[in-house]
């Protein structure tokens, strides 16, 4: 049977315009990221290497480290946005983002997990299969706690129980680990980065990303329809619970797929809509697909930025998104005046 919900009118100018510029800025990004590394290597050569010629070192720089790495920083940051403004659709919660639900915290607690058990030594598929399982297991306890509710704010507080649970996780196995050595690997990890990431990983994070993109954008319409609220939604004929179940499980196998292959990355999913917001008519179906693409662009842009920084250390994808994205929190914190 057809949903009662109405079909999405046709995308205005403004956005499809916006559409356009970002996905030519997305182009953009992924050629500059190629081109940029610790080796500098002609543009002439990279050329070769793209055609099958050349230096065979110059290829496999290319084929092998930077290649995948800027497919990654653009996958994940689609992935990321797209969950940020689905969220904030659906709670209607302008301080939404995947890890509001513990996705992003309970996929770290699977990847540690694989660390300090040492699993990721016995196979290297096992750290990404953990992290996960990790994302795809905070589905449940969110499913059973708010069967019962079809109120966001129980989503929310389910989400803020699983983050304290797997921060708890975390904190035990760095408390616990065996060796000085194991806890320093624990802790980079959660930093979050693309640094010497493969083609396999792309394999990895590409299904669980494109599974999850596709499940978020199957509820547009229903996400506008939750506009009207609740009980205007279920008057368009929306299914709240398959909604919500469909949203869920995008969330926890898209971010979970992203953050098995790059770490904890935080604040993208915050920052993105915010930015894209009001350069379409504001529904959280236009929003959709600009903050994915977006998302994208900004982290290339921020994995670019980590390679160009001069420090003393490397610095890590994860710290750099946070230090953007804390501001935007506080701000719009400071700015809302509901109590949840």
């Amino acid at each position: 049977m057809r949903s009662a919900v109405p079909d999405l009118p046709v995308a205005p100018a403004r956005t499809r315009a916006l559409v356009l510029f970002l996905i030519l800025a997305a182009i953009l990004v992924g050629i500059v990221s190629i081109a940029v590394g610790p080796a500098h290597i002609p543009v002439a050569s990279l050329y070769g290497a793209l055609a099958g010629r050349g230096d065979p070192i110059v290829r496999d720089i290319l084929l092998q480290l930077r290649l995948p790495r800027a497919a990654l920083a653009l996958l994940i940051g689609a992935m990321l946005g797209a969950g940020g403004a689905a969220l904030q659709g659906y709670l209607r919660n302008p301080l939404a983002e995947p890890g509001v639900l513990g996705v992003s915290g309970m996929a770290s607690l699977g990847a540690v997990f694989a660390i300090y058990w040492r699993l990721a030594e016995a196979h290297a598929w096992l750290l990404p299969v953990c992290a996960i399982l990790g994302a795809v297991a905070a589905l449940v306890p969110l499913l059973l706690l708010a069967a019962r509710s079809e109120s966001p704010l129980t989503l929310i507080l389910s989400g803020v129980a699983l983050a304290t649970l797997s921060g708890a996780g975390i904190s035990l196995a760095l408390n616990l680990a065996p060796n000085p050595f194991a806890a320093m690997e624990i802790t980079t990890w959660l930093l979050g980065s693309l640094e010497d990431r493969s083609a396999r990983d792309v394999w990895i994070a590409l299904p669980c990303i494109a599974i999850g993109l596709g499940l978020i954008l199957w509820d547009g319409r229903s996400l506008d329809a939750l506009t009207l609220g609740e009980d205007g939604a279920k008057a368009l004929g929306a299914d709240l619970r398959r909604v919500r179940l469909r949203l869920l499980a995008g969330i926890a196998i898209g971010v979970g797929g992203a953050v098995a292959v790059s770490g904890a990355i935080g604040f993208v999913g915050l920052i993105i809509p915010h930015l894209v917001r009001p350069l379409t008519d504001r529904s959280p179906s236009a929003v959709l697909v600009p903050a994915a693409l977006a998302g994208a662009v900004l982290l290339g842009l921020a994995d670019l930025a980590v390679r160009l920084i001069p420090t003393p250390a490397p610095l890590k994808l994860g710290v750099l998104t946070a230090f953007l994205g804390v501001p935007v929190f506080i701000h719009h914190l400071l700015r809302e005046r509901r109590l949840w």
